[in-house]
This record gives C-alpha cells, structure tokens and sequence, in this order.
C-alpha cells in the first residue's frame, strides 16, 4: 500500500469511516465505475479513466486526483487518471486551495491564466499534472477508457466517444457560491464527497493476491 503524506492519510482515514453516509441511490452509481475498473482487471487490460466536466476547472480536476490516489491507496495496479472539459479554462484557483487543504502537496509549474500544477499524494509517486484541457487534447487517451461525467452539462454535450465507455458520476458544482460566505465551506464539502465516493467505488474493486 501507497505510503500518502501524513495529513492526507489522516483525511483519507475519515474518508473510508464515511462510506456509509453515501447514500443508496449514489452507491448505484458508483458501481458503474467499480464494475469498469474491475473489468478492465479481469481482461488484464490498463485501466484509463477520463473525468470529464464543461470546463476542467473544478469537479473533474478534484475526481482525476482522489481516483488516482485511490487506486495507489487500495494497490489497484496499472491505474491511469486523466481529466478534460468540453473547453479548456483553469484549474480553479479554490479548488487548488480545497485539496492542498485536504493534504495534497501542490506546486504551481507557472504563472500563466491556465497553469500548470503538480499534484503530490505521496513522495514515491510520480505527481499529477493538473491543468485545463478539452478531454480529448493530446496526452489524454482517445480510445478504451472510461469516460466519467462529472456534470450534467458535460453529459447532455460531450460528443458520442466511440471507443470509450460512458459513466455518468455527477456532482454539485460548488462554483454557484464562489463570492459568497459559502464559498471555502462548499469546495472543502464537494471534496470531501468526491473523495468519499471515489475511495469507495475503488475500495470494492477484487485484485490478484
């Protein structure tokens, strides 16, 4: 098992004791993404996983990074995360701010409008790259993966993949209250339930002894 930073363990640990506040009709969902994984395993074939939201800023992002921690976490092997919009903006600045709060290590690789961050879980693991990006640009994989619809929007716009498996996984964009009271509550909630749920999904996943 993975060896996660020291505080991003102890966030992790809380994650799995909240299984059950997931509820049933959620668990459903989440089965499509456990069901997936473990087919991909069974025909010993590299599992790729494409979080898909309108503009890869926040729900995507935050999905990309907690199913990859989760599948070094629970040894679930040959694991790739990936993440992508309908169109590129950035890497919310709040939602950077949401994981380095939950024990991520995060590094900015430049100052542009669409930057660069590099994403740490663990010092022996290789760091995401997280930044904006259209789901298919390069790098991404166009064929045999898992397309996970983090939003509605997404879902209803994003071209047929022909060569992808669709999953819909969506969450509440806590972009409705940036600018408000609510906002640094809400992005700490909306992480903590993508984290809950991914670890989840991943926890059910059978792997070879």
């Amino acid at each position: 098992m993975t060896k996660l930073f020291t505080s991003l363990q102890l966030y992790v640990n809380e994650l799995v004791q909240e299984f059950d506040q997931i509820p049933a009709k959620r668990k459903g969902l989440l089965l499509h993404l456990t069901y997936y994984i473990q087919s991909c395993i069974n025909q010993r074939k590299e599992v790729a996983l494409t979080f898909i939201c309108t503009h890869n800023s926040r729900r995507s992002h935050l999905s990309q990074i907690w199913a990859q921690t989760a599948a070094c976490y629970y040894a679930v092997l040959n694991v790739s995360t990936y993440s992508g919009g309908t169109e590129a903006t950035a890497f919310n600045p709040r939602a950077v701010k949401a994981i380095k709060k939950a024990g991520f290590q995060v590094e900015a690789e430049d100052d542009t409008d669409n930057p660069v961050y590099l994403v740490r879980f663990a010092a022996d693991q290789t760091p995401i790259k997280a930044f904006s990006k259209i789901y298919d640009q390069g790098g991404n994989p166009v064929r045999h993966f898992g397309a996970v619809m983090t939003c509605t929007h997404a879902d209803e716009n994003c071209p047929y993949i022909p060569e992808a498996t669709r999953i819909s996984l969506p969450f509440d964009d806590p972009k409705a209250f940036d600018d408000t009271p609510l906002e640094e509550t809400k992005y700490e909630e909306r992480t903590r339930q993508i984290g809950r749920e991914i670890f989840f999904a991943f926890s059910l996943v059978k792997v070879s002894e």
